[in-house]
């Protein structure tokens, strides 16, 4: 047995044992969501054994599900490492209220003994419990699982049919779990199959793979599994978050964009970062193709999409009179919150999002806890400065509009009213921006629409002063930076009795997301094919409630021809991208693998002043960090020190 065909990366692995745990229990939201938009069904698992395991289809299920149980918790702050290692949101320094040690990412206090957010070893802290970040068990499961039902002579009450697609799942996790680490490492061990209890230590100690030859082993994983899994789930009830055809695509299309990308494509700041025998881990030479495969993959995943139903999604079905601008607003948000709608091609129901929407949620009145609204999520000023002007063209570009100095304050007037209240003064920044400005961000003085607000007339808005009801008063949930994020709060939240917060499975993949996957990919590999990037660029414009690319940059761009050029429509598709996928998850990923982390994550940390109980306190500009990012040492997480002695053959990050 090959070396390279073995899954065991440390000594905890030498001890795999027979008997395996229990499986994480996802409930079906107990009444909160209706039988027919369940969650994945995952159940306790009471196999004792891997031979009783697989003589018989209901337990082999349930170990299928035991595959899916280490997804990771996405809609978790502090587990969606995304969220807080960047610069595009901010806690409180003492941490009181959120703990995510993905935040020591992004202070800069990362390190080799012990790493943070440590999905090598399963851990997401320093010297905390192994069970968060188990990647490399949940391949272990996965290998269990298709080395015993690949065998046809095991789990014979299963119909070929059912056993082609839990094959494919099967393969889909696997590749899932090895692009989640290599995104963080770089070139990681591929475990192809697992290694015997028995074997002797020269076949545990594994190495890392150069990056080109894995990526081809996940395609061809993901191609495999697409061929056999469903165009869609067709029983709601039972099976809605498992994996379809159309997931299957898009995950290879994600995959190929980030092998396509700079971090992994043409990286000079690599050479020199060998196996032991001397082969290169990553092609210091740029290979253009890798974007026409990336382009081709991504048109494949829009197709199956499209063809199943999935599109952007508008939300048509307000029972309330309300004006476009608050339309459009809710078109924004929901296209996150709402539950299973035709835009999500992969929901992750291994996550809930009570609690995202909790730390997010200010209060907007003074009857409403702290507790119950923490806000402490806060997004940075260069959050709020990313978003476009009303023209659709960044503010610094805009040529009609002068925002000067920012803390320069603004009154309200009628024409303001649905975004933000009338009368209330507030800084010019605040004012003349986008829809998804005021649809993903609260501020001081913004309106939050929401189910109970009824119609127009009946709003709810921020105040944000210390003293304030969504002020920073509170001695543990408070707002760092005077921004909030509505985006992630579904809108039928509420403040009455019962639940305050109606959960979502967590949306991995939307299908304006793969529209900007496209149009970015196409654009790297024929500039000259504008018209086709931004009819999937325009679409998402649109439900945002702007014009297209070229009528925007045209009329109001001081760079009115730069959407002409492959480089000027590669900084617009970047733009917006990092505004459509605000507050997602997404933004930190992206910043890295196109290398502009170097430039990004080396600025001040800025926010206005929370604790100032007047106009003229609250409106200062306060720096709360300086980041600092080393090239090429922070682009991929450390192994641990621990891990490298346990294990000779893996070699250790550059810098680390």
């Amino acid at each position: 047995m090959k070396t390279e065909n073995i899954i065991i990366v440390n000594k905890s692995f030498q001890k795999l044992q027979k008997v395996f745990g229990t499986v994480m229990v996802m409930l079906c939201l107990l009444g909160l969501q209706s039988c027919e938009d369940s969650f994945l069904d995952v159940v306790p698992d009471n196999v004792t054994t891997l031979e009783n395991a697989f003589k018989l289809r209901n337990e082999a299920q349930k170990y299928l599900f035991t595959c899916y149980s280490y997804i990771p918790k996405n809609g978790d702050a502090v587990y969606n490492i995304g969220m807080l290692a960047g610069d595009e949101t901010w806690v409180a320094a003492n941490r009181a209220a959120v703990t995510s040690y993905a935040f020591n990412i992004a202070t800069g206090t990362q390190r080799k003994a012990q790493p943070y957010m440590n999905a090598w070893e399963g851990r997401y802290q320093a010297a905390g419990p192994s069970d968060l970040y188990p990647i490399f068990d949940g391949i272990r499961h996965c290998n269990v699982f298709l080395e015993n039902v690949e065998d046809r002579t095991k789990v014979p009450d299963l119909t070929e049919g059912e056993r082609l697609r839990w094959i494919a799942e099967a393969k889909f996790l696997k590749a899932y779990y090895h692009y989640y680490l290599m995104r963080m490492y770089g070139p990681i061990p591929v475990i192809k199959v697992n290694v015997p209890i028995d074997a002797p230590e020269d076949q545990i100690q594994v190495s890392r793979e150069p990056i080109d030859p894995t990526v081809d082993y996940l395609v061809s994983l993901l191609d495999e599994a697409s061929v056999a899994l469903p165009p869609q789930i067709s029983d709601t009830q039972n099976e809605l978050g498992r994996i379809t055809r159309p997931i299957a695509l898009g995950i290879k299309a994600e995959l190929l964009l980030m092998a396509a990308s700079p971090l992994f494509n043409g990286n000079s700041d690599m050479a020199g970062f060998n196996t032991k025998d001397g082969t290169p881990f990553f092609n210091t030479v740029y290979d253009a193709t890798k974007w026409k495969r990336a382009s081709d993959a991504a048109k494949e995943a829009i197709d199956a999409a499209e063809a199943n139903g999935h599109k952007i999604f508008y939300k048509n079905d307000v029972a309330f009179t309300i004006s476009q601008t608050t339309k459009t607003k809710l078109d924004i948000t929901q296209a996150v919150t709402e539950r299973w709608n035709d835009e999500l091609i992969w929901a992750n129901p291994n996550s809930r999002t009570y609690e995202l929407q909790r730390i997010c949620m200010m209060p907007l009145d003074a009857t409403i806890a702290h507790t119950q609204a923490r806000k402490v999520l806060s997004p940075t000023l260069e959050s709020a400065m990313n978003f476009y002007t009303k023209n659709g063209v960044p503010i610094e570009e805009d040529r009609t509009l002068t925002f000067g100095d920012i803390t320069e304050l603004k009154e309200a007037t009628a024409a303001d009213k649905f975004n933000i209240k009338e009368g209330h003064r507030t800084s010019v920044i605040n004012f003349n921006r986008e829809p998804r400005f005021y649809a993903d961000l609260g501020f001081d003085g913004a309106i939050f629409y929401k189910y109970d607000s009824g119609s127009d007339e009946t709003k709810y808005y921020i105040k944000a002063k210390y003293q304030d009801y969504a002020g920073s008063s509170d001695a543990f949930d408070f707002n760092v930076t005077g921004y909030y994020i509505k985006k992630l709060i579904n809108w039928e939240q509420h403040f009455g009795g019962g639940t305050l917060y109606k959960e979502y499975a967590w949306p991995e993949l939307r299908l304006a997301d793969l529209y900007l996957m496209y149009a970015e990919a196409l654009n790297e590999v024929d500039g000259r094919s504008t018209n086709e990037v931004l009819q999937y660029v325009d679409a998402i414009r649109a439900r945002a409630g702007l014009k297209g690319v070229v009528e925007s940059w045209t009329n109001f761009s001081n760079n009115p021809n730069k959407y002409t050029t492959k480089d000027g429509l590669r900084e617009i598709i970047h733009r917006e991208r990092s505004i459509e996928m605000a507050f997602e998850g997404k933004n930190y990923w992206d910043i890295r693998r196109w290398k502009k982390a170097t430039q990004e994550f080396n600025e001040a940390v800025k926010g206005w002043n929370v604790f100032g109980s007047t106009e003229a306190g609250y409106y200062q500009l306060v720096t709360l960090f300086q980041q600092r990012f080393v090239s090429p040492r922070d682009y991929f997480w450390p192994i641990d020190e621990t891990t490298l002695i346990q294990n000779p053959n893996l070699i250790q990050n550059p810098g680390w």
